[in-house]
């Protein structure tokens, strides 16, 4: 037998090891999980201020995401926000939204908005779910509320998330997404700024797969952790 027949049994009796049923009991794997996560804290990174939700817009805002963020009082305020957005960059004011409850009840028109349904090279409007203050993240599940092209056509893709929907790390959105109780998603997509891609040589390229522009709006307005 040769070295590279040998080396390849290794691994497949490794492979077969392996997916055996573990036969210890329960307790004991809970015990060994819950060892896993003892010291969390020590490894986990610090962010980047004292506050969550400042952490959050520091990390949006900073080289490694290269998103642009803003902060509002209320969801009412929504509208004029966009409409100041897109007119600092002349861009038309037509946009689609999200079919979310709490964005079709916005007043868009008064800003001078006219709302359409294609979303493909458009400027789009969505809801996430959560925020990740660790990577400056949103989160958004797949729902007829909340369908996932909308995350992936537009060109400009402008996020409202609520403050109290902020979360300091990716394991704090598992957890906050297990207490919600609703069966897993079709698609979980955790975005990050926009979409880029960056050659060998370290050029940057927008956009890739996605918006070229990513702009989150943080609402202070008390609401539901889930929509």
């Amino acid at each position: 037998m040769n070295r590279s027949s040998s080396d390849r049994d290794v691994i497949l009796q490794a492979l077969a090891a392996s997916a055996a049923p573990d036969t210890r009991a329960p307790d004991a794997i809970s015990a060994e999980a819950q060892a896993l996560l003892r010291d969390a804290d020590a490894i986990r990174p610090d962010l980047p201020s004292n506050g969550v939700v400042e952490s959050f817009m520091q990390r949006v805002a900073g080289p490694k995401v290269g998103a642009t963020v803003e902060r509002i009082a209320t969801f009412v305020d929504l509208p004029s926000v966009v409409a100041r957005y897109l007119a600092q960059r002349r861009l038309e004011r037509r946009i689609a939204v999200q079919p979310s409850a709490t964005l079709l009840a916005l007043d868009w028109a008064q800003e001078g908005l006219a709302t359409h349904t294609e979303i493909d090279d458009a400027v789009v409007i969505g809801l996430a779910l959560w925020g990740i203050a660790e990577t400056g993240s949103v989160v958004f599940h797949s729902a007829a509320d909340m369908p996932i092209l909308f995350n992936f056509l537009p060109s400009i893709h402008i996020v409202a998330v609520h403050a109290n929907a902020i979360l300091p790390y990716l394991e704090s959105y598992a957890e906050a997404a297990r207490m919600v109780g609703d069966p897993a998603p079709r698609n979980a997509c955790i975005v990050t700024g926009a979409s880029g891609t960056t050659d060998i040589e370290g050029s940057l390229v927008k956009p890739a797969h996605g918006p070229r522009e990513l702009h989150i709006i943080v609402v202070d307005e008390i609401g539901d952790i889930h929509y």
